[in-house]
């Protein structure tokens, strides 16, 4: 209480002698008045003691209710105030990656030939071409570079969402900037784009009910299982996928046992994830970030899908072997060096480092 109020208080019941505030029980009066009396030259010491104790006294009891009152205000509001944040719409897979290319009829050939996909003009988010279809849910997306191409050929990845608008709202009421507006297409798809922390774009993707998709003989995969990029500042990256879009850890591991070079998340609504390729230096060649910059397709026989490539006529590729995740790949390039990782569904042998966290993609 501030001095100068206990010091009022003092002269006000010592020189008046005011009585203290009482209910009288006769009048039903919550209050007597107060009772001027001759006043006193000074107050003496047991009677301050006895003041400044009920001074005291009382506004303890006002602040504590004044604070009280307060704290339950804040707590009824809390409720309120949670309801406002929208909630974040289920991510339930990558719907596609975007690949930049030098030579398009060269990149076409690749994936149309080599990898055995089926180039469709309808069904892409933003109508894409070249786009080739992986299955009802999921595609490759070629766009042609500039003339200065950029150093990460991996131009996109887009993520799958039951709500694009409500994936939207929720990203702008945390305040994740350069969000672009939704577009809708003229076959129902909607999507919207941004860059993550690290300044990769990604994409949201609401798509309409596709019709169904039989995948020819030749086809090698007929699953998207996962995309990677270069990340320097993890941490960053975390707070974005983990804390606020709820991404979950799959699996981490390293070229050495007690190393940290892989960091794989699953989507958080289903078995989709994205590799963080770390410690990759800062001046990395072309053929370098090809390496590091890469997707990933499902198969779930590893030396089916060599002996499915060597038929459509890729005959030089990496592998098959069983990487220090536990299972069999192989990796092949397409004409701009970008690999494709052809991988195993499910470990054949326990991983090095960690164990995996997550449930691993459905066959």
């Amino acid at each position: 209480m501030p001095q100068s109020a206990i010091q009022f208080f003092l002269q006000l019941r010592c020189e008046f002698r005011v009585r203290p505030f009482v209910f009288d029980e006769r009048t039903k009066r919550g209050f007597v008045p107060l009772r001027r009396m001759p006043p006193r030259k000074s107050c003496p010491p047991e009677i301050k003691s006895r003041i400044m104790l009920t001074v005291l006294r009382t506004y303890a009891k006002r602040a504590t209710f004044t604070f009280g009152a307060g704290l339950l205000l804040l707590l009824a509001a809390l409720p309120s105030i949670a309801q406002d944040q929208p909630a974040r719409p289920p991510i339930t897979g990558i719907t596609y990656v975007r690949l930049w290319s030098t030579d398009l009829p060269k990149s076409v050939a690749f994936y149309r030939k080599i990898l055995g996909l089926t180039p469709r003009d309808a069904g892409c988010a933003g109508l894409m071409r070249p786009c080739f279809i992986i299955n009802e849910h999921q595609q490759i997306a070629l766009a042609k570079a500039a003339s200065d191409p950029p150093a990460n050929f991996l131009a996109e990845i887009a993520f799958a969402t039951t709500d694009a608008a409500g994936m939207r709202r929720y990203l702008m009421a945390h305040n994740v900037a350069a969000v672009s507006t939704i577009t809708r297409d003229i076959n129902g798809t909607a999507h919207f784009s941004l860059l993550d922390p690290e300044g990769h774009p990604i994409a949201f993707v609401q798509a309409p009910a596709h019709r169904q998709f039989s995948a020819p003989a030749e086809q090698v995969s007929t699953r998207l299982i996962h995309a990677g990029f270069v990340v320097k500042d993890m941490a960053a990256e975390n707070r974005f996928y983990l804390d606020l879009l709820g991404f979950r850890l799959y699996w981490h591991g390293g070229f050495k046992d007690n190393g940290l070079d892989w960091y794989e998340i699953q989507v958080p609504d289903g078995d989709s994830w994205i590799e963080y390729m770390l410690n990759i230096p800062p001046g990395a060649d072309h053929k370098e970030l090809g390496v590091q910059n890469h997707f990933s397709l499902g198969v779930k026989d590893i030396h089916a899908a060599a002996d499915q490539l060597h038929k459509n006529g890729l005959q030089k590729f990496d592998g098959p072997e069983i990487g220090r995740d536990g299972k069999w790949g192989l990796d092949a390039y397409d004409p701009d060096g970008t690999r494709v990782e052809v991988m195993e569904f499910t470990p054949a042998k326990e991983p090095c480092c960690h164990p995996y966290t997550a449930p691993h993609p459905n066959q």
